[in-house]
């Protein structure tokens, strides 16, 4: 009954937690600074600063994700046979459930997430919604019953540590080049990315993108029942046409659980018609990616109509702030990399004041350059990667070197004219300037909020 918590990140304090109300001496070790951790357990032993050799006295450690599988601390544990798990591992051999939902992609995964949980909750009483969204599961593990329904955003460093992982319903929404720096190579993120459904079998549902050549690709490798969408007609799936959303799975519209009819006067297609309130087509494709795990799940149409046309998004993501001015200001700061920056463009038709910049992930820029010199008037640079993407997108549009957020927006306050966008979506992580994602989003808006009109 002894443990070792390796990272105290959310996740790992909250792994640290759980072992201690589980009855495990529970030591935890971070390489940073020592800082206060929050909420944590007074029983949890920690150190800060590096992994001493003390790691190893423990049987069992828990890596909290984001820690690279290849430091030192670990290939020692490996040596000595020290058992690795994930937080994720731990906290579900620790928790009750009817059913998980689990969702990864490159981008997307968030809101998908959110908007299934939302959907489930109004199917189902019980359930939770946790992972990589912001609440770890071993926070609410104890909490859980054989009833729960939980629906979980995955992010590659989790999947990767999770080999064993079996969702009921996964869903893969898309793979664009991301986190190479933390995986060394596209092969192996893609690989990550595929533990999601790998050790699925009969009987489970893998909700796959039918537009994504590498999602399709990956469907190969699952036995589970594969449920495409897609933003064009398919002959077995959910799809987009003409604003409805038409589901179109045989093995499930043509009877329900109970063996009764379930689609409509005896069809087999099933069709809904949303209002679809979140900005862009890669959002349609989120909500479709999330009708079909509902339904999946057993959530009846009409309710999974209900809730899409009541949603309005989640903070950080293409968010609407205000308008100034005549000038509309979003923030977009859940842009972590190029991929979703894209998306982020392709969702206004131009005018666009683009705030761009942050901790380099290791991707090139370059793909960017044709949209931006068809979209984007200025790319306001901030942060540690500005030269790296002047450099990859020199030519295609003005650049202002401001540095740091306050003197961006400031300067598209100055510059931008009526019609336009101010735009952050910094395709960066944010860790050279920001704890997170979430604080950046959230100076941003704070900064927008304090300018007035002239």
């Amino acid at each position: 009954m002894k443990i070792c918590v390796l990272g105290l990140g959310k996740s790992g304090a909250a792994a640290a937690n759980l072992a201690v109300k589980l009855g495990y001496e529970t030591f935890a070790s971070d390489s940073g600074k020592e800082r206060e951790i929050s909420k944590l357990n007074k029983k949890v032993m920690t150190e800060f600063g590096r992994h001493s050799v003390k790691v190893l006295q423990y049987p069992v450690i828990i890596k909290s994700p984001g820690i690279c599988s290849d430091i030192a601390m670990l290939k020692k544990a490996a040596e000595k046979n020290v058992k690795v798990i994930s937080e994720l591992a731990f906290s579900l051999r620790h928790s009750k459930y009817k059913k998980i939902i689990a969702v990864t992609g490159t981008n997307g995964k968030t809101t998908v997430t959110d908007l299934i949980s939302k959907i489930v909750k109004a199917a189902f009483k019980d359930s939770i919604v946790c992972g990589n969204i912001g609440l770890p599961l071993s926070q609410k593990a104890l909490q859980t019953s054989k009833n729960t329904v939980i629906t979980m955003e995955l992010s590659s460093y989790q999947l990767e540590d999770t080999p064993e992982f079996k969702p009921d319903i996964s869903v893969l929404l898309n793979i664009t080049p991301d986190h190479l720096e933390h995986h060394g190579s596209m092969a192996k993120y893609i690989k990550a990315k595929e533990k999601i459904h790998i050790n699925q079998t009969r009987g489970g549902f893998a909700v796959i993108n039918y537009d994504d050549k590498i999602c399709v690709k990956s469907a190969l490798k699952t036995k589970a029942e594969k449920i495409f969408f897609s933003k064009k007609p398919l002959k077995n799936g959910v799809y987009y046409d003409g604003g409805k959303i038409v589901i179109n799975i045989p093995a499930l519209c043509g009877k329900s659980r109970s063996g009764k009819a379930a689609g409509q006067s005896g069809s087999k297609k099933i069709v809904i018609n949303p209002k679809i309130n979140i900005v862009g087509m890669h959002n349609v494709e989120n909500v479709l990616a999330a009708t079909a795990a509902a339904y999946c799940a057993g959530v009846k149409p009409a309710v999974i109509e209900k809730i899409i046309s009541s949603y309005k998004g989640v903070e950080h993501r293409i968010e609407y702030v205000r308008t100034l001015n005549g000038v509309q200001y979003y923030n977009d700061s859940k842009s972590t990399n190029v991929d979703s920056a894209r998306v982020a463009l392709e969702s206004f038709k131009g005018g666009i004041f683009l705030i761009m910049g942050g901790l380099d992930k290791g991707a090139p820029y370059s793909p960017l350059k044709k949209l931006v010199a068809k979209r984007v008037k200025a790319v306001l640079l901030i942060g540690s990667a500005s030269s790296k993407i002047k450099k990859e997108l020199a030519g295609s549009c003005v650049f202002y070197d401001c540095k740091n957020i306050e003197n961006a927006v400031k300067k598209a306050y100055l510059t931008a004219k009526k019609g336009d966008i101010v735009l952050l979506s910094p395709a960066c992580a944010s860790f050279d300037q920001f704890k997170n994602f979430e604080e950046r989003g959230k100076i941003f808006k704070t900064l927008v909020a304090g300018l007035r009109h002239v």
